[in-house]
């Protein structure tokens, strides 16, 4: 949360900044040879042709015009370079020898010359006015400008941008307090309006991104907030992009980052989830228990006109039963008697015990397999 306060205040600093600078060319790199090259033809015009130039001098010369292209370089004005003009005629005639002036005329005229240069990038353009009104658009690669005339207010960078913003404590449609954090992808595609007619188009395009957003929060439940965030994004995407276009500006997306809800109801919901999915278990478990049962139901017809079929399945399943050492099978006594499985069982046991002895021991062995069951 700090951090982001401090990024708030230091865009809101940005911002004034930007209103409150004159801004008529960039003065860069290529200003300044060109300004050196018009410093250094003054300096040996001067050498040659008329008396020579003391070195202090040369060093006080060169000095200024570097403090001078400094300035220049931070507030590029025409003002500032008239400025700058006068300036360096009032030191020449206060500190300097008066048969310097040709060196200071070259220079004043490297001083208005070089900013007439400018160099826009490959995605920037220009927007160029004349006397206040607008001319035309340049760049990118190199152009020319009328001295004291043109003046290039801005670079336009007509790139897609990409601008998170957020929504803070917004009520949804079942009132619900949320905090939701989204990213807007836009690109500037005429430069023209979108400087001519949008004071700031950045901080236009992040309010309008915020209020869209709010609106959109306030026109939807909760649920369909998380559940459809692409939809949501649509709708905050085409009401901002009706509102841009004619400011030279498209937004091309919008998407929904995070949306955060409060502690006590993310806890309500993740209960009411837990629950829905026991509920859900338990549906699918009794609907595995009817169709068990109709299987069941189905095998019993099978088996009703057909007692060997059942005898059949029935010895397998204790045959499946006695393959496990210490098992114990429960049997109804009715079953032991119709399919004569005492002296199965009786055989079986006496064979683990120990194996058959004489026929008197079957007798008995069977004896007891009627008995035990009993």
């Amino acid at each position: 949360m700090k951090s982001q306060l401090i990024k708030s205040e230091l865009s809101l600093i940005k911002n004034k900044i930007i209103k409150t600078a004159t801004h008529d060319f960039e003065f860069s790199a290529l200003g300044f040879l060109v300004l050196g090259i018009f410093l250094t033809l003054g300096i040996i015009l001067q050498s040659l042709s008329f008396g020579g130039i003391e070195s202090i001098h040369i060093v006080y010369i060169i000095l200024g015009t570097l403090i001078a292209g400094g300035i220049m370089a931070v507030v590029p004005a025409w003002r500032v370079i008239v400025e700058l003009v006068i300036l360096g005629w009032v030191a020449l005639f206060l500190g300097l020898p008066i048969g310097y002036y040709r060196v200071f005329i070259i220079l004043s005229a490297g001083f208005i010359i070089s900013p007439v240069f400018q160099i826009a990038k490959e995605w920037e353009k220009g927007v160029v006015l004349r006397l206040g009104k607008f001319k035309w658009l340049k760049g990118p690669g190199i152009f020319m400008i009328l001295p004291l005339l043109d003046s290039v207010i801005q670079f336009v960078d007509t790139r897609i941008k990409a601008t998170d913003f957020r929504a803070e404590t917004t009520l949804t449609k079942d009132t619900v307090p949320t905090n939701v954090d989204a990213i807007a992808f836009w690109m500037v595609w005429d430069a023209k309006r979108a400087v001519v007619e949008v004071e700031n188009y950045t901080e236009a395009v992040i309010l309008s991104s915020q209020a869209a957003l709010r609106d959109a929060i306030g026109r939807h439940d909760l649920t369909e907030l998380l559940s459809d965030r692409e939809r949501l994004g649509s709708e905050i995407q085409a009401a901002l992009d009706k509102k841009t276009n004619p400011w030279g500006i498209t937004i091309l997306s919008i998407e929904i980052s995070d949306i955060i809800i409060p502690k006590e109801l993310e806890d309500a919901m993740s209960k009411q989830a837990q629950a829905e999915r026991e509920r859900r278990s338990r549906v699918i478990l009794g609907t595995a228990e009817v169709e068990i049962a109709e299987k069941f139901e189905k095998a019993s017809e099978k088996y009703k006109d057909n007692p060997t079929a059942l005898h059949l399945r029935a010895m397998n399943m204790i045959f499946e039963g006695l393959k496990k050492q210490g098992s114990i099978i429960l049997l109804p006594s009715s079953a032991v008697e119709s399919m004569s499985l005492g002296t199965v069982l009786g055989s079986e046991a006496l064979r683990r015990t120990g194996g058959l002895g004489t026929a008197g021991g079957k007798e008995s062995g069977a004896d007891s397999g009627k008995a035990s069951p009993a």
